[in-house]
């Protein structure tokens, strides 16, 4: 996806790094779901209901969060 936005995560509440999980890049806290699979979804048209269906252990809320969170912290070009 070449209009998928490049986020610094690093100051999401809802966004961690571990060490070993999903080769040490940014993932929903405590899910393997990375927030870029998240905004994909968004790019496609899909709700937050329709993107916590695919995801279901993600939170439609945490969704919302991570997308508001993405569209506020988008790089500056």
């Amino acid at each position: 996806m070449s209009n998928t936005l490049q986020v610094d995560w690093s100051e999401s509440p809802d966004i961690e790094v571990v060490a070993g999980r999903c080769g040490g890049r940014p993932t929903v806290k405590g899910t393997r779901v990375e927030p870029e699979a998240i905004l994909v979804d968004e790019e496609y048209g899909r709700t937050p209901e329709q993107t916590h269906a695919s995801f279901p252990t993600v939170p439609v809320e945490t969704i919302r969060r991570i997308r508001t969170f993405a569209h506020r912290h988008q790089p500056v070009h």
